[in-house]
């Protein structure tokens, strides 16, 4: 996967095109992921003890990767992985040439 928890993406395509956020949450096996504030859907729960009154909520629901590129220095860019000399994998803007950290 291109992108991990806590990146900030861009959404490139669909409803939410342009938009921008934090990435809550990875599904590796389907390659979705869920981005704060974008694609929020409206969900009718019952009462709860983290939720006593119930209702309706609104949550973001899941994106596909695909649509999505990771955002350097404010740019929307491409990712790449390079090996470094010790053996450690690293991710790289392709736009910029400069290293991503990750968490």
């Amino acid at each position: 996967m291109h992108i991990k928890k806590g990146d900030v993406v861009k959404v490139i395509t669909g409803k939410y095109k342009g938009k921008e956020g934090k990435i809550l949450k990875v599904f590796l096996k389907t390659n979705r992921v869920i981005i704060e504030g974008v694609n929020l859907v409206k969900r009718a729960t019952r009462p709860s003890q983290q939720n006593p009154q119930g209702g309706i909520i609104e949550k973001e629901a899941a994106i596909h990767a695909s649509n999505v590129m990771l955002v350097v220095n404010g740019k929307p860019s491409r990712v790449g992985t390079r090996i470094l000399k010790e053996g450690s994998k690293v991710r790289y803007a392709k736009k910029s040439g400069e290293t991503v950290e990750g968490k």
